[in-house]
């Protein structure tokens, strides 16, 4: 392997492997590009093990628009990342999200949903009884309101995209390789090599931090930049319902329970409670989080899941940005040529698609030339600045 690139990535999942493609294929940038991945197996990668949805239903612009571009790429996979005539097919279901609120969080959700349409999201607001007709299945007796993404959201295979990202960027001449990114050498505010755990030192002209929740961290901390980035562990338990039902988008509970159809059956989880809810450090499946909230909880909102057959469950780690859980993404402050991507708690599959296009874009150009992401800029910590999301209950 050569010992310089002019662009090192740290982390080749769906957000690394999504920018390589969008450097490697730009047309102002014509350099070398080096991605480090520390098991391309990806098994325990947030993209592998995510429920892979994609919405619109935010309340910050920043956050419907990057959506609303991931939608659109995704749509169009097949011809923008084809390799060799073979066209990656990500099985995308626009199934909709549906986000549920009761009369404390109805305000919220009418303003979310403003915002939304605003910026040309396919997004319908029910009342009650409208929800009871479109969705027969659902109890609404405590509901005031929910928002149903018509077009525009649902989900897709996440392993099928970052691999379908990093096929297209090795076929443009990115150079992938094993290993792990354990130290950096800057000089002032640049960074001008890193050195792998292999020992090799590979001189960079730009490092960009893509390294998922532990890796990322390390990563800044090893140039002197304190992130606030830890990983949450998030369970996703799958069920077949013995009673039909018709028609289920992604549904949001105002308790925070979320269930979508997958295969012959369902998926499901929610985000723990803060007392059940520290830095993970392993990939165990948390059962009594199944049997003592999620099960109950979706019962009560859809009686059908009252018979169920339990199925496979899984645990993942998100990237969980405990500043304001929203991404961070752009250049590190006090450092010229080192960019951050991550921190995105939940977000960074939907989101990989204008990421990668963003970061790619400051790379080559100096600056955002389509979609501008500086509400992302890790700079907020440090200001004090946050990125609110609001919560709908």
């Amino acid at each position: 392997m050569q010992t310089k690139f002019d662009v090192v990535i740290a982390g080749g999942a769906a957000v690394g492997s999504s920018i390589a493609f969008h450097l490697a294929s730009h047309a102002d940038f014509a350099g070398s590009i080096l991605v480090v991945e520390r098991d391309p197996t990806y098994a325990t990668a947030a993209s592998a093990l995510s429920a892979s949805g994609i919405r619109q239903q935010f309340s910050s612009p920043i956050n419907i628009r990057a959506s609303l571009f991931g939608i659109q790429f995704m749509r169009d996979i097949g011809t923008i990342l084809e390799v060799e005539g073979e066209r990656p097919d990500i099985g995308l279901r626009e199934g909709g999200y549906l986000t549920l609120a009761t009369a404390a969080g109805a305000s919220a959700l009418q303003d979310n949903h403003r915002r939304q349409v605003e910026d040309g999201a396919d997004i319908l607001l029910l009342d009650s009884e409208a929800l009871q007709r479109r969705f027969p299945w659902l109890a609404t007796d405590d509901l005031a309101a929910g928002t149903w993404g018509r077009t525009g959201e649902g989900w897709y295979d996440g392993y099928g995209l970052m691999q379908a990202f990093r096929r297209k960027a090795r076929s443009l001449g990115v150079t992938y390789v094993q290993d792990r990114v354990v130290a950096i050498t800057r000089e002032g505010q640049r960074i001008t090599a890193v050195t792998l755990a292999s020992g090799e030192t590979v001189a960079c002209g730009t490092l960009v931090n893509a390294g998922g929740a532990v890796g990322a961290r390390d990563l800044a901390a090893a140039a002197g930049v304190s992130l606030p980035i830890e990983a949450r562990k998030r369970c996703i338990f799958t069920f077949v319902a013995e009673d039909k039902i018709d028609n289920c988008p992604l549904l949001i509970d105002p308790t925070g329970l979320y269930v979508r159809p997958e295969g012959q059956g369902f998926l499901c989880g929610v985000q723990p409670n803060a007392d059940r809810d520290p830095e993970a450090t392993d990939f165990d499946v948390d059962w009594p989080l199944f049997e003592d909230v999620i099960w109950p909880g979706l019962a009560a909102r859809v009686p059908a899941f009252e018979r169920i057959r339990p199925g496979r469950s899984w645990a993942g780690h998100y990237d969980m940005n405990l500043h304001d859980h929203n991404a961070l993404v752009g250049p590190l402050p006090g450092l010229d040529n080192m960019i951050l991507a991550a921190g995105f708690s939940g977000h960074g599959l939907q989101q990989s698609p204008a990421v990668g296009r963003g970061v790619a874009e400051l790379i080559a150009a100096g600056r955002y030339t389509t979609l501008d992401l500086s509400g992302f800029d890790p700079g907020r910590v440090a200001r004090g600045e946050t990125l609110v999301e609001a919560h709908i209950v």
